[in-house]
């Protein structure tokens, strides 16, 4: 595995953080029962984000066995979604952000650099919390919108306790039950209204 390139991120500002939470009658298996955190970065592309309820099986230290010094808390991957799978990101809770990171939401950021991975094959700790992602979830211009209007998926703020304290398991069915039980018809969050 290796890092991916994630845009010119010391350039690159992103609108707010959103959820896209998967409806239970999404049939596309890389998104059944999913939630993805997602981000359109002003510089133009469609939006990308990762798949926040889905741990793989298998350990960093298992794939690179040159990471076999990560951190417990560090060892653990997700899948990120269908596209280049074998491609690691990084999403960390921290202060300040690291080098080379999108902003996504509060204290929440996007990275790709090679120098985490550095890090964690050396054995020392990420700045801040952290949750490895192989692989990640991409849509052309348009092409979600798209997607949202044909009743595939839910819209909501992104909330950093789901993604980083909640138990994966528990992340999509208690969205789905919140979700379900306030008969809410959410709406494209303007910057993706703005888009198409």
């Amino acid at each position: 595995m290796q890092a991916a390139v994630v845009a010119h991120a010391a350039d690159t500002t992103l609108a707010n953080g959103v959820f896209l939470v998967a409806k239970p009658g999404l049939r596309d298996p890389n998104f059944s029962e999913s939630v993805v955190l997602i981000t359109l970065p002003t510089a133009g592309g469609g939006p990308l984000g990762v798949i926040i309820n889905r741990p793989l099986d298998r350990r960093l230290s298992e794939l690179l066995p040159e990471a076999s010094k990560a951190p417990e808390k560090s060892d653990q991957i997700f899948f990120g979604g269908p596209v280049a799978r074998a491609t690691l990101l990084f999403l960390v809770r921290a202060k300040e952000p690291p080098e080379h990171s999108l902003h996504v939401l509060a204290d929440v950021y996007l990275s790709a650099n090679p120098e985490l991975l550095e890090r964690l094959v050396e054995g020392l700790p990420l700045p801040g919390e952290a949750r490895i992602y192989a692989g990640h979830a991409g849509w052309a211009p348009g092409q979600l919108q798209d997607e949202i209007a044909r009743g595939g998926w839910w819209v909501i703020n992104a909330n950093v306790k789901a993604i980083f304290d909640q138990d994966p398991a528990t992340v999509w069915p208690e969205l789905v039950k919140r979700l379900s039980t306030r008969q809410t018809a959410i709406g494209l969050p303007q910057y993706l209204t703005a888009a198409r």
